[in-house]
């Protein structure tokens, strides 16, 4: 009774959580550069005094989904794309530095190249600056130049050049931003070999079909651990009714 009980209540809270997730992924099926999140269950005894005949469900993050997500053409000059693998550095405002691979930049009032989330895109030189009154092009190699607008556009002057790395997978954790770290915390060198599309974004990765049927298998799922717990409550009044006669 104790192990369908603990089952079933352990189950149903995390079948909720794992339909957050689910609503998390949908809600971001068009956020540039967005990796879908994964989840699963597992079995975990309950450890103490008495005979070990409890266990709980529990709900575990594994990672994210790094496959990557489609290519779109914008012809926007401050949107990029990452070809194949490899990521975007950003400096978070306490000055650690994550990585994304949201491609859809923009130039702050003070004249920093930022994400859409207003975080501060790292160069080789810490921030990029933007000079005023320019035209920015981006090259697939990262290097951010300025064309002034007046009076000479044919004069190209290079500003810096955006971060890019690509650090293993399974040494990266995403965050509850969206952000990804590394594990052991060090920032990560450049990589010289991570390309970019310019005038280009990443899509989201996620499978709109996959995460509808995902909720759907996951509300049956709660369905049935309610059920499971009636079952219970049903069972234990039985046997109390039993007591009591034979009593």
């Amino acid at each position: 009774m104790d192990r369908m009980i603990y089952t079933a209540m352990t189950g149903a809270i995390h079948t909720l959580n794992q339909q957050a997730t689910v609503s998390h992924n949908l809600a971001n099926a068009s956020t540039a550069g967005y990796r879908a999140e994964l989840n699963t269950f597992r079995a975990t005894p309950i450890f103490g005094n008495g005979l070990p005949t409890r266990a709980f469900v529990v709900d575990s993050t594994p990672g994210a989904d790094f496959r990557p997500g489609p290519i779109q053409q914008t012809g926007r000059n401050l949107d990029v794309a990452i070809k194949g693998s490899g990521w975007i550095a950003v400096e978070l405002a306490n000055g650690e530095e994550v990585y994304t691979r949201q491609g859809n930049l923009q130039i702050s009032a003070n004249g920093l190249l930022q994400t859409p989330n207003g975080l501060n895109i790292k160069g080789e030189r810490g921030a990029i600056a933007i000079p005023p009154n320019s035209r920015i092009i981006i090259a697939k190699d990262g290097t951010v130049s300025a064309v002034p607008i007046t009076p000479l556009p044919n004069t190209v002057v290079i500003v810096d050049r955006i971060k890019l790395v690509d650090p293993p997978e399974n040494e990266l954790t995403k965050g509850e931003d969206g952000l990804f770290r590394v594990k052991h915390g060090n920032a990560i060198l450049a990589d010289a070999n991570v390309q970019l599309h310019d005038g280009a974004l990443e899509g989201s990765n996620v499978n709109l079909v996959h995460e509808m049927v995902s909720m759907i298998t996951l509300a049956r799922q709660f369905d049935m651990q309610m059920k499971i717990l009636e079952s219970a409550e049903h069972n234990a009044q039985q046997a109390s009714e039993i007591m009591v006669l034979r009593g």
